[in-house]
């Protein structure tokens, strides 16, 4: 029976990962940042749950909620780092107070609750974190630049803490959900920039159209997508990216034809930049 600790618990992937770990008789923090949202949805769990009150952006509250699950559970066997929040504009439309909100919320609100949760783990020698990323955490796309970036920026703390963590017996896998039919392209979860710069009508502009007729017309279903990252905190070998979405995986073969193709082109002159005296310089 594992105890688990979830951010953004009170809908999406969150909401439903937690009710399936509930369902099949493990313990679960949920943490959102109205926790009686959580508890109106998954009363029937009884004293397996805990739902508690946090802010990513706030590292006392974090540490404060990773002590409540402490004393309520004894231990914190997987972090799910799934709250997050989107921006939907070109990247010189955005202003920098979005911008550094979608930061405090994506990238060091993660690392709040992985800092504080870490301590466990470390003294139990032994836990899994999962750290939602997002197709955009490999390619990003006109309109959602910003909040890409982010996503980067979390598989770049990933891979690190993948290596760091390891010989401590933690692991870490980076989960790339494609488009899935959660709350995601709401206005509670993603803001749309007011600035609109004519010269990016085709660009990031065409996307801010199109996005509302996506909502809740993506191809992903959650409940598979929750049951997917359940998959992931029970393999004995985790992979360090895991795509979620047929569109997912199609684009990471893009990705990788991309690089691929790319680096060949430009091969000689990466090579060319090397001292004389390194063997295999050009």
């Amino acid at each position: 029976m594992a105890t688990w600790f979830i951010t953004g618990a009170s809908r999406g992937f969150g909401l439903e990962i937690a009710r399936q770990a509930l369902e099949r008789g493990d313990k679960v923090v949920a943490t959102a940042r109205k926790p009686q949202d959580v508890e109106d949805a998954l009363s029937q769990y009884g004293d397996r749950l805990l739902a508690v009150a946090l802010d990513v952006t706030d590292a006392a509250q974090a540490r404060e909620a990773v002590e409540k699950a402490v004393e309520k559970f004894g231990r914190i066997d997987i972090l799910v780092n799934n709250a997050g929040r989107g921006v939907l504009g070109a990247v010189e439309e955005t202003s920098d107070a979005e911008f550094r909100s979608v930061y405090d919320t994506n990238v060091f609100g993660l690392a709040n609750v992985t800092r504080s949760v870490l301590p466990v783990m470390r003294r139990q020698r032994s836990g899994r974190i999962l750290n939602l990323s997002s197709i955009g955490g490999f390619r990003s796309v006109p309109g959602f630049g910003v909040y890409c970036s982010t996503k980067f920026a979390v598989e770049g703390l990933s891979e690190a803490m993948r290596d760091e963590l390891a010989p401590l017996g933690i692991q870490v896998t980076i989960v790339e959900p494609g488009y899935f039919r959660t709350d995601f392209l709401d206005a509670t979860s993603l803001h749309t920039e007011g600035q609109v710069i004519s010269d990016y009508a085709e660009t990031a502009g065409a996307v801010r159209q199109a996005v509302p007729g996506l909502n809740h017309a993506q191809p992903g279903d959650p409940v598979k997508g929750a049951t997917a990252i359940l998959t992931l905190a029970d393999a004995a070998n985790p992979p360090l990216r895991a795509q979620l979405g047929s569109d997912c995986a199609a684009e990471m073969d893009r990705k990788i034809a991309q690089f691929r193709e790319e680096a060949d082109a430009w091969r000689e002159l990466a090579l060319s930049t090397d001292h004389d005296d390194v063997q295999g310089a050009v």
